[in-house]
């Protein structure tokens, strides 16, 4: 027994330690953007890989409005896509905050994952992103919201506790890349919400940011743009080396 446990917290410790730098050919690069692609744009994939985006989306929430004082009273997810998250606030500003940071959180983690898989860190990062979903558990107030973050999370302890270090980086730059492609996926349709679907104008975070602000939608959904387009700039760097060296 002591064997075993020893043998998992050397597991552990390794995870947090930096692994080597992943080999990413462009080979590898042209299916990890094919496989992206797959995963978000056809509807038979997006269904249940959305999933992941709506998550990431709703903690993107739940993390601004506790770093901004709020308390958080839960989070729902649903299986159409759609999500909740409901915080208490006494101050406007506060509440514009947690607000804003739904569509830029997909592409901020997509870019995390990607800086960290090419650095040698991709471990750590999917590591920590596991027990950040371990944690958000605790808010969780509807049963499709614990069955989708709990298959995240085992997916998550699955490639961090049996995969190699050294493949979990391609895996990081794999999966970043993919919610970097659901990121402006979600921006489309948010979009086409504004212009095509204005019946479902009370469920968009751009327009109960217009409601809280009187700012214009169209401010909120270009400010989403910069800083998807930002993350998509600084998740290109290591991309553009390996391009640059195949030319």
């Amino acid at each position: 027994m002591n064997l075993v446990s020893e043998q998992l917290w050397q597991r552990v410790m390794d995870v947090f330690s930096r692994a080597a730098v992943p080999n990413v050919t462009l080979i590898e690069l042209a299916v990890v953007f094919a496989v992206a692609t797959a995963l978000s744009i056809p509807r038979a994939t997006w269904k249940y890989f959305g999933l992941l985006a709506t998550a990431t989306h709703e903690l993107g929430h739940a993390f601004a409005a506790v770093i901004s004082g709020q308390r958080l009273g839960g989070i729902k997810l649903r299986l159409d896509h759609s999500g909740t998250t409901t915080s208490y606030s006494r101050g406007r500003l506060a509440a514009v905050w947690s607000g804003f940071w739904g569509y830029p959180v997909p592409a901020l983690t997509g870019a995390a994952l990607v800086t960290s898989g090419f650095g040698g860190w991709g471990p750590a990062a999917l590591a920590t992103g596991t027990l950040i979903l371990v944690a958000s558990l605790l808010f969780m107030r509807n049963l499709a919201g614990v069955l989708i973050t709990g298959a995240a999370i085992s997916g998550g302890l699955l490639l961090v506790l049996t995969v190699p270090s050294g493949f979990t980086g391609h895996v990081a730059i794999s999966l970043g890349v993919a919610l970097l492609v659901a990121a402006v996926r979600d921006l489309g349709k948010l979009t086409n919400v504004h212009l095509r679907r204005r019946d479902r104008l009370a469920s968009s975070d751009a327009y109960i940011l217009y409601r809280a602000t009187s700012v214009p939608s169209g401010v909120w959904i270009a400010l989403f743009l910069a800083v998807v387009a930002g993350c998509w700039v600084v998740a290109w760097q290591p991309i553009s080396s390996i391009l640059a060296a195949g030319a």
